[in-house]
């Protein structure tokens, strides 16, 4: 911006990693949220009355819990590390659960399958690569406990003792233990195998069997850390308020992915967090230009539901406040790091915002934005704004991340060809069509952009029901 206007920019970088919103939120505004009403209480309270037990004892002895009720550890031992599995439930890994058959589930499930190692199969230098795990796992091999890791963005891979792996049958069990959001073994298909000394590899990716050990909702919630970050209010009150007795001309904000499994409540949080920190600075309605949610996780084989879909869509649904922009950045982004490293282009997309928004500059700073669609027999013609300089592929090959529904909200990936500032939608999967999403998953496949290269941003056509609704 400054090598365009030669306008001198100072920044006041005040930021925390891994945080939810609400926590940028003062107390007077969260207090108009139902949602947040009783936890600004708490918190008000609790900072005159301190707790005379520690977080950390609290948490330990709530681990504790989920460890005693998991169905899968009887008499303090894991008895399903070892244990007779056909009656237990298929489902094909990797994969987050909530994109399989656990939508909404916080807990501990039990993942087994069964490898058959062949006679000329060296096992000396014998590792189990499990990619990543959201959020926590203990593995197993024959029974015996090869690994144990915390974190879900850490790749898993285990050294196997010498002589545990046979000839033949062997048994993989892992318990992955999630406390919010996604869980399971995600990563990519490729990392989820056994290798050897010898660079054989086995490749696990596939069918599992597993069972349930405990679903969180049948105990009592996590207790509430009163000394971190992700508390309502906190990092407005130490790290925004303070500010405020300075002018300034706007605000950049990077965020999202802590609220991403309350995506609906987020379209009521983000503009009311927005709004809040205007009336306080009391200087009217300062740009307040903010970047939507990278692509993220691995890459989706057929179309699904996706939390991360609907938080981008939350942050499109903000630009309804005046003086708003959003850069998008679906493009971009690491399948494997929540924070990709590209950040000048999301600088440089951002600062096109505030050339063309703020100081007036005739440049394009958007890609393509959906606003209408019509149905036409067996397709969708979709109709876009802020594409006056016209539509096409990034790569220059064939649309990619349209998919196409019909009544019966079954989704089927779509063909998609440009006419004009108009895309056509159809699938021979799909007769009479209803809906159509672009871009709409974790980590999405997706190349519509604009003449100069921005990207479109994810939409859908459909008012669906989604994985968040109502969740808190």
């Amino acid at each position: 911006m400054y090598e365009k206007t030669k306008i001198p920019i100072g920044l006041i970088h005040t930021s925390w990693g891994g945080t939810i919103a609400e926590a940028w939120t003062s107390a007077e505004s969260l207090k108009k949220m139902a949602d947040f009403s009783a936890a600004v209480d708490q918190i008000q309270k609790s900072a005159k009355n301190p707790s005379a037990i520690s977080y950390e004892e609290r948490v330990n002895k709530w681990v504790k819990i989920t460890t005693d009720k998991d169905s899968g550890n009887q008499d303090g031992q894991m008895k399903w590390a070892l244990t007779e599995s056909s009656n237990w439930k298929n489902m094909t890994l990797p994969t987050l659960w909530e994109d399989a058959a656990l939508q909404n589930f916080d807990g501990v499930v039990w993942f087994t399958k069964k490898v058959t190692i062949p006679e000329n199969w060296k096992t000396n230098g014998a590792k189990l690569n499990l990619g990543t795990i959201d959020d926590n796992d203990i593995t197993f091999i024959n029974g015996v406990k090869v690994g144990e890791t915390a974190g879900y963005n850490i790749g898993r891979t285990y050294t196997i003792p010498a002589n545990l792996l046979k000839v033949g049958e062997n048994i993989i069990t892992v318990r992955v233990f999630d406390s919010g959001g996604g869980g399971g073994l995600y990563g990519d298909a490729k990392d989820l195998n056994l290798t050897n000394g010898s660079a054989e590899k086995i490749s696990l990716a596939g069918v599992w069997k597993y069972k349930i050990g405990l679903d969180f909702k049948n105990i009592e919630p996590k207790p509430f850390e009163e000394n971190g970050p992700n508390r309502p209010t906190v990092l407005y009150n130490a790290m925004i308020h303070p500010y405020q007795q300075f002018s300034i001309k706007g605000a950049i904000w990077y965020q999202g992915e802590s609220n991403a499994d309350r995506a609906y409540q987020y379209r009521e949080l983000f503009p009311t967090m927005i709004k809040d920190w205007r009336q306080k600075w009391a200087q009217g309605d300062f740009p307040f230009y903010f970047v939507q949610l990278a692509n993220f996780m691995q890459v989706d084989h057929a179309p699904v539901e996706s939390a991360w879909a609907e938080l981008r869509e939350a942050q499109q649904k903000t630009l309804a406040l005046p003086n708003t922009g959003m850069a998008t950045i679906i493009d971009i982004g690491d399948a494997k790091d929540i924070h990709p490293k590209n950040k000048q282009e999301v600088g440089r997309r951002l600062a096109l915002i505030a050339l063309a928004k703020t100081y007036g500059q005739k440049i394009n700073y958007s890609g393509p934005v959906y606003q209408s669609n019509k149905i036409e027999g067996k397709q969708i013609r979709l109709t876009f704004g802020n594409s006056e300089n016209g539509l096409k592929a990034a790569d220059g090959a064939a649309l990619t991340g349209f998919a196409i529904a019909g009544a019966d909200k079954k989704f089927y990936w779509a063909k998609a060809s440009i006419q004009g500032n108009q895309i056509i939608v159809s699938s021979d999967q799909v007769v009479n069509p209803v809906a159509v999403r672009y871009a709409w998953g974790n980590n999405p496949v997706c190349n519509l952009v604009s003449n100069d290269g921005l990207p479109a941003s994810p939409f859908r056509t459909d008012n669906w029901q989604g994985l968040t609704f109502r969740k808190k």
